[in-house]
């Protein structure tokens, strides 16, 4: 009997984003997908994305832009596209060609969304999308001397309608047009659009479709070989990296979108992102990966080093499974480890344990074992180890202690590099028993006060 070939590695990398789909479920993404996305065929696997997306529980805004389109249909008719200081001049003619674009788009997206042929990844998709005059716009008026004519600007969003339509199951669909009280049209940019609309809603998520792969809080300092941007800044660091980028572009560049972010995230936007779309399925890899792959913009830092509660332990057992499987770490019971849950020292990043350490003291003989220390594989090389590292020093410090040990038989070169150094198991203190079978090192650390 032929034994049937299985691809293991699906299952602990579909468990590894489990915690992503749970924690994202009912939370709302407002998304903004350049019109070179679309031009550069992107549009079939982006919307496979979103709908697999939505279908794992988010809310989905979807705001298209149409620049390349625009300027098609302007060249079409002869016409040359006007922009001053970076913003499009939107004459009569341009605005013709702006709803004739905007309305072929919506229409090549609402397909893409309809698509369910057999053996695909849309199969068995149902995607309603809802699109509707969601947006009240004012026009930008004159400026310098310069009449941007129907260059619009938004003046309200109809946030009731997008979530109530959010909260049907349809996926809302807006183009870059907004209309005042008296009917007329105006041209508005995507970015700012999703911009209003993720601040209006008070988004979970914004998150730019750029031709950006990210961006670079020291521009100066050589890439890394690893990931060539910055994955997560906190929003005092993008104020500094505006501060030194030129005046952005309207047209395209970094700092465009980074004010775009920078703007949502001081108006109650939790995250905003600026993502590749020339790389296949960045919106999945940024949503349900660790470290993404675009730069994500946050009012704080998502991370916390924090002592464990009783609601970690379910976190710590999921963590420390695979290491005791391989013998790399002792077996734990969870009655153990929820026994013990106050001596553990546990380093969340969005609401997922990475790393965590154990202290467990020995005040007699002024010393404590750091026990369980583990960095999840998703993150190894970052420096959460080090940083778990210093918190137990810390807390051993702060008993009055004056040293801390660990036992292991795989990772002593690790703590070696830390300051640890060997010594024999007759160093132990006297309660502390010692698995001869098990031949694990014994290193000591000794502790100085800051």
């Amino acid at each position: 009997m032929t034994t049937p070939v299985f691809d293991f590695t699906f299952v602990p990398w579909f468990r590894s984003v489990a915690p992503y789909i749970h924690m994202h479920r009912g939370k709302t993404f407002v998304v903004g997908m350049l019109g070179e996305a679309v031009a550069a065929g992107k549009l079939a696997a982006i919307a496979t994305d979103l709908a697999l997306i939505q279908s794992m529980g988010v809310r989905i805004v979807l705001v298209h832009g149409f620049r390349p389109q625009l300027n098609e249909q302007l060249a079409f008719k002869g016409h040359v596209p006007e922009y001053v200081g970076g913003i499009r001049v939107t004459d009569e003619v341009a605005l013709d060609c702006a709803q004739e674009a905007a309305g072929q788009l919506r229409f090549e997206i609402e397909a893409a969304f309809s698509q369910g042929l057999a053996n695909t990844p849309m199969a068995g998709a149902t995607v309603r999308v809802l699109s509707g005059n969601f947006l009240t716009a004012r026009p930008l008026g004159i400026i310098d001397g310069v009449d941007f004519k129907s260059t619009g600007v938004v003046r309200k969003i109809d946030s009731g309608a997008i979530r109530r339509a959010l909260e049907s199951g349809a996926m809302v669909l807006l183009s870059p047009f907004g209309f005042s009280p008296t009917g007329e049209a105006f041209n508005l940019t995507m970015e700012e659009v999703a911009t209003s609309v993720a601040i209006s809603l008070q988004a979970d998520k914004l998150l730019f479709l750029t031709d950006w792969p990210g961006i670079r809080v020291h521009p100066s300092e050589p890439e890394s070989d690893d990931n060539p941007i910055d994955t997560e800044i906190s929003l005092a660091q993008a104020r500094a990296v505006l501060r030194h980028l030129p005046p952005a572009d309207q047209i395209k560049g970094p700092s465009y979108y980074l004010r775009h972010c920078v703007n949502a995230c001081e108006h109650g936007v939790e995250r905003s992102h600026i993502l590749p779309y020339a790389i296949d399925g960045s919106l999945l890899l940024e949503i349900y990966m660790h470290d993404g792959i675009g730069t994500m913009v946050v009012d704080e830092k998502l991370e916390s080093l924090r002592l464990a509660a009783s609601d970690d332990v379910g976190g710590i057992v999921a963590l420390l499974e695979p290491f005791e499987e391989d013998g790399t770490l002792v077996k734990r019971d969870r009655t153990e480890i929820e026994r013990d849950i106050t001596s553990y020292t546990v380093l969340e990043h969005d609401g997922v344990i990475f790393a965590c350490a154990a202290l467990h003291p020995y005040p007699d003989a002024k010393t404590a074992e750091m026990a369980a220390l583990t960095v999840s594989t998703q993150s190894q090389g970052q420096g959460d180890g080090e940083k778990v590292l210093k918190h137990i020093e810390q807390r051993a410090l702060a008993l009055g202690l004056d040293s801390i040990f660990v036992l292991t038989t795989r990772t002593m070169h690790w703590f070696l590099k830390r300051g640890f150094e060997n010594v024999s198991p007759d160093w132990l203190p006297n309660s502390r028993g010692y698995n001869r079978n098990r031949k694990s090192q014994v290193l000591v650390k000794k502790l100085h006060p800051n």
